[in-house]
């Protein structure tokens, strides 16, 4: 019987043509071994499975053949070529850091080092997991790799080069090896699977590929489970179900749902995903890309960032189409939050329902907003040539006004409201105001109290205030700058008043949600507005300021001060 060999063995690239995605380094060293301007010691690293130790033994191999192509590429045919391919030759030592990590094995490592090559011009010592080794390990390899002899040349791969000493690191010139994009490691399994007479899809393939996340090692390690799965036609169904990967089918469903405000079908949606075994945080997750390659859909200058087959990206396209930027920013923001609580929530999947059902309800709050400000364009648009009426007062708030008119406030020094002045705010964009930020905001009169709308009072306004500082209570800066304020009612507006620039932009930024809890509670339009009240800052008065101030108020304080005999200290 044939002896089984993996495909990540069978198929490891024995030259550097066949170096899948380092194209830079591979010909660096190509370069390197023509021009003869080798290095005696170099260091590979980068992440899993992207070819370190593989460009090191073909590195080792080519420096030592007697017979280079024009390319730079071993012959293969020389007797050091073929000891190398028969894993015979002797010029070539590999040691694992991770095994051997102490003092004595570099120490043994040195010796080997002064015995010359018996074929050939140059020693190669490759060592993988160099991270591995003990500082006292790497303080007994630092002379030895810094003047090895003339045929001795260092080959230092790590996955970790922050763990390596920088007297190591300084004495190596260093390669960073780059992931494999995910179109370099589809065409290699489709080469492979060729080779191997298998029939793949190549959405199938990608699938692997991204699982894979640029190691081409996994990828392979992953197609052989594949194939003993499917046998020699590998189909995408197939692939997704024994990698327990969630379809994309199921993120375009939901958008879908989404976007149609359809709360009932998301949830159904998201049971049929539980019900099939996957984990509802990796759904989370996978929500997030989904929507996160929506985003970059939406430019023709981003959809490059896509990684996807033609036939999905063109989904995609279609489905950016249909959504706006700011819900699916919105959307992403959600998301993100949920993933960001999953971990300290005790009710994992209402967490989930609940962020699934805010999106739903994101489409039907923009056409709300829309139609508000229609109707709003509507009226300035009939009233335009009509006078102005005198706004009409209920009767419930009549006698409030009628006894003393309404004092025309002169605009302070630095008035917020909704956004910080002259700048557009992450959380205006996130409660959808993004008007324009001026010094005076809220100028406008108060709006005439709507039939549906309730007058309230002051104190129904510090009522409310106060409930809003225990929605944010784990905030505790934020909750002490809340519950120390005592807000004052002007028409329809909030006021409040600031001492410093940090409440003014922690204001600045809660302005959208603190208008949004009270417009709920008090059944008004309620708009924020924050004032800034200068501080005057006393001079530092001196010992005898003091004892005058004290006697002013006091005018037996100098005779008794005369008769014990008190006197000012200055040291003070």
């Amino acid at each position: 019987m044939e002896q089984y060999i993996v495909s990540a063995r069978k198929y490891r690239p024995s030259d550097f043509r066949s170096v899948i995605g380092q194209n830079s380094l591979t010909t660096t060293l190509k370069n390197a071994i023509i021009n003869r301007k080798l290095a005696h010691a170099y260091l590979f690293c980068g992440p899993r499975g992207v070819g370190k130790t593989t460009c090191a033994r073909i590195f080792a191999k080519t420096i030592n053949c007697t017979n280079l192509t024009e390319s730079g590429e071993a012959c293969n045919a020389c007797e050091s070529c073929v000891s190398f391919n028969e894993q015979r030759s002797l010029n070539i030592f590999e040691m694992d850091a991770a095994s051997n990590n102490s003092v004595d094995d570099i120490r043994e490592l040195v010796k080997q080092v002064m015995v010359p090559p018996q074929i050939g011009k140059y020693r190669v010592y490759i060592i993988d997991e160099v991270h591995m080794l003990s500082t006292p390990a790497f303080n007994a390899f630092l002379k030895t790799l810094e003047e090895p002899p003339e045929y001795a040349i260092f080959i230092l791969a790590t996955t970790e080069k922050h763990k390596i000493l920088p007297t190591i690191i300084s004495r190596c010139q260093v390669y960073d090896f780059n992931r494999i994009q995910l179109a370099d490691t589809v065409d290699y399994l489709q080469f492979v699977a060729e080779q191997e007479h298998i029939a793949a899809q190549r959405e199938a393939l990608e699938v692997i590929a991204q699982k894979a996340d640029g190691a081409m090692r996994d990828a392979l390690s992953i197609f052989d489970q594949i194939v003993s799965y499917c046998g020699k036609e590998i189909k995408y169904k197939a692939v997704i179900d024994i990698l327990n990967v969630l379809d994309y089918e199921y993120y375009l469903r939901l958008v879908d749902c989404f976007l149609q405000g359809d709360v009932v079908e998301s949830l159904l949606i998201l049971d049929d995903i539980i019900n099939k075994g996957f984990d509802v945080q990796s759904f989370v997750s996978g929500l997030s890309s989904h929507i996160r390659d929506l985003l970059v859909s939406q430019n023709e200058k981003s959809v490059g960032l896509l990684q996807v087959s033609a036939s999905v990206k063109e989904r995609y396209l279609q489905q950016a189409k249909q959504c706006s930027p700011i819900f699916l920013f919105r959307a992403l923001d959600l998301c993100v939050q949920c993933e960001l609580n999953y971990k300290v929530s005790k009710n994992k999947r209402l967490l989930v329902e609940l962020t699934m059902i805010k999106i739903c309800q994101l489409i039907t709050s923009e056409a709300e907003k829309k139609n508000d400000s229609r109707q709003k364009i509507r009226k300035i648009d009939t009233d335009d040539t009509a006078p102005t009426p005198p706004p009409t007062i209920p009767q419930t708030a009549r006698k409030d006004v009628t006894a003393t008119p309404q004092p025309q406030t002169k605009p302070p020094h630095d008035i917020l409201s909704g956004s910080k002045a002259g700048l557009l705010n992450l959380s205006s964009i996130m409660s959808g105001q993004a008007d324009k930020a001026t010094n005076v905001v809220n100028t406008k009169q108060p709006d005439t109290p709507r039939a549906n709308e309730v007058d309230f009072t002051e104190d129904d306004l510090r009522k409310q205030w106060l409930e809003y500082a225990e929605t944010v209570n784990e905030n505790p800066f934020f909750y002490k700058y809340i519950t120390e304020i005592s807000p004052k009612k002007e028409g329809n507006n909030c006021v409040i008043t600031v001492v410093n620039e940090h409440q003014i932009q922690e204001f600045s930024d809660k302005c959208p949600q603190i208008e949004d809890f009270l417009s709920q509670r008090l059944g008004r339009d309620i708009k924020l507005v924050v004032n800034k009240r200068e501080v005057e800052i006393s001079a530092s008065l001196s010992p005898d300021d003091i004892f005058n101030k004290m006697k002013a108020q006091n005018k037996h304080l100098q005779d008794f001060a005369d008769k014990v005999g008190l006197r000012v200290d200055y040291s003070q």
